[in-house]
């Protein structure tokens, strides 16, 4: 006989506490192998296909598309061990309890259970783990009780018009209600078991805030060619949420948190770019330019290894950190991403090039995991490919600090005591000012500047 075994959202690691169904990759009566992606989920990390660990007929969904769950939450139900059609299998209850204990049940199971909760995420458990929470499952299965909260879950709100405490899993929904002076004791959730989600708190605060507008006096007439205020504030309203949340959140705290302060430097890019064009007409992989900037970065920060650190205020300490993982802008249809190129610091140039050209395609495709967009200890930004000379790079917290670059154009340039005409380009370096004063950021960026103009100064550090 077949059983309905019930898959929940699972951990996506990198402290992730829910996601957005994208779109659903399976139907409620089809037919699903072991660990086939069943649905795409978009994190405030990276787009996810979440595979299902079992193997059988798909018997019900949870959550439209659109819809942000938390992690813990069902996300649909699958009929496994069964001999009957699709169909027949398709009618089992979509909310019976599944028994995978150790009894002869889990023997008819275990040809449709692969163990993994989602494959490359490194959130399967060990087996001896996993043999033990099915036969807790299992005994819950004969006394019925109600759902665990999650061990990390955060203590539970109460909630008036609840039957019990209510849990409040995301810090995000937490950090929304305190910022805008909500009571999360108020809200009444609408997730699983009334968790409150954080589409709950938007609706509170919004129903918050219309009694204010109400109440407020009316306004003063204006000549009829004047837009009113009521429609300049019914424009369009776009969440933030996914990847523009979180990098919402990420600047934003970066501001907050970090005393930032720039400096840049025009530098002539001709011998560079000189450079770079006889590597590539010798034959071998073509080298990218970012890869050269790449190995200009990771040689000056050897030399001020101030800019490769983060500041643990907790403690008041300065952490320098030993290796270079170097993140790069990277413009997406989803946003700006980050991706980390690690170990930047033993790469040769070829080596770089492959990377940058890994991450940028995985990018595009939103196929980047959250162990790509994580790590990283100092970013390069191009924004010259977007056409423009400067710009004060905000720090990609935790980070101590951020090169940008513009594009390189020929402009006029003195060179060797003559007027020609050059290729130059504009160096923009934003730093943490706990880290380090003026002096050792001028001299990281003055070091890049003379790489750039003179490719050979690296030579006296190989």
């Amino acid at each position: 006989m077949a059983q309905v075994l019930e898959f929940k959202l699972p951990d996506l690691g990198e402290g992730l506490t829910e996601a957005e169904i994208v779109r659903w990759l399976v139907a409620v009566g089809d037919v699903v192998a072991i660990d086939q992606p069943v649905v795409e989920v978009e994190t405030a990390k990276a787009m996810v296909e979440v595979p299902c660990p079992y193997g059988g007929v798909v018997t019900a969904r949870y959550g439209e598309e659109g819809t942000e769950l938390p992690v813990g939450a069902p996300l649909l139900t699958v009929a496994v061990g069964g001999t009957g059609a699709p169909e027949e299998l398709a009618e089992a209850a979509p909310g019976a309890t599944p028994t995978v204990g150790e009894t002869a049940a889990e023997s008819a199971v275990s040809s449709e259970y692969s163990g993994n909760v989602l494959v490359g995420y490194g959130t399967a458990e060990p087996a001896a783990r996993r043999r033990r929470v099915r036969h807790e499952s299992h005994a819950v299965a004969k006394t019925p009780a109600p759902a665990p909260v999650a061990v990390a879950a955060p203590a539970p709100v109460a909630v008036p018009g609840h039957e019990g405490p209510v849990p409040v899993i995301s810090p995000l929904v937490r950090k929304l209600a305190r910022d805008r002076g909500l009571d999360l004791r108020e809200v009444r959730g609408s997730g699983p078991e009334g968790l409150i989600l954080r589409a709950d708190v938007e609706l509170a605060i919004a129903a918050l805030e219309r009694p204010v507008a109400a109440s407020a006096p009316a306004p003063a007439a204006v000549p009829a060619s004047a837009p009113s205020s009521a429609a300049a504030s019914a424009g369009e309203r776009v969440p933030l949420r996914g990847v523009r949340g979180a990098v919402a959140d990420k600047l934003s705290r970066s501001r907050t948190e970090i005393p930032d302060a720039t400096c840049w430097v025009d530098a002539d890019a001709t011998e560079l770019m000189a450079a770079r064009a006889a590597m590539n007409a010798a034959g071998g992989p073509k080298i990218s330019l970012l890869a050269l900037l790449a190995r200009i970065c990771v040689h000056a920060l050897a030399r001020f290894p101030e800019l490769n650190s983060t500041v643990d205020m907790a403690a008041r300490e300065i952490v320098r950190l030993p290796a270079v993982h170097l993140g790069f802008a990277a413009q997406t249809p989803r946003g700006l991403v980050v991706p980390v190129v690690k170990d930047a610091g033993t790469r040769t140039a070829e080596s770089l090039t492959a990377e940058f050209a890994r991450l940028t395609e995985a990018a595009r495709e939103s196929a980047l995991t959250p162990a790509d967009l994580t790590g990283g200890t100092f970013t390069l930004n191009n924004y010259g490919v977007f056409g423009v000379d400067g710009s004060t790079p905000i720090i990609n917290h935790p980070e101590a600090a951020m090169l940008g670059v513009g594009r390189i154009i020929p402009k006029p340039w003195v060179h060797q005591g003559e007027l020609a005409v050059r290729q130059v380009v504009q160096l923009s370096l934003t730093f943490d000012h706990r880290v380090c004063d003026g002096g050792t950021a001028g001299g990281f960026l003055r070091y890049v500047a003379d790489c750039v103009e003179q490719p050979a100064v690296l030579l006296r550090t190989l």
